[in-house]
């Protein structure tokens, strides 16, 4: 670090990262990673999710993980909530599943239903 500002902008990349996984949102997406998700590659879908909602720039999104949601044949699993919606469950999601997702459903309001459990249409 060589200036006040070098560590400003170190700060302001942090906190946007802090702001994505925790706050007020409009849309939550909660990644399954218990040992049966982290096994299965939950980790590079919730760096995917991440990465795919900062590149779109989408400030009412946040991403967070949770323990197991408990059907850990279908790992990796995505719950997707939505303010006066139902939560709608993406089961097996790959990192090249993630930019549909976003496109899809939380940007246009589409459940992706091939990827998804029990959505309704």
């Amino acid at each position: 670090m060589k200036s006040l500002e070098e560590l400003k902008a170190i700060r302001d990349k942090a906190r946007s990262s802090v702001d994505l996984r925790t706050g007020d949102a409009l849309t939550r997406v909660v990644v399954g990673m218990a040992t049966c998700g982290i096994a299965a590659g939950a980790r590079p879908v919730m760096l995917q999710f991440i990465e795919e909602i900062n590149k779109r720039g989408l400030k009412d999104v946040t991403v967070s993980q949770t323990g197991c949601i408990g059907m850990c044949r279908l790992e990796p699993m995505v719950e997707i909530y939505e303010q006066d919606k139902e939560k709608v469950t993406y089961v097996k999601v790959q990192p090249e599943m993630v930019a549909r997702i976003v496109a899809e459903h939380i940007v246009n309001g589409q459940v992706v239903t091939e990827f998804a459990i029990g959505a309704a249409e």
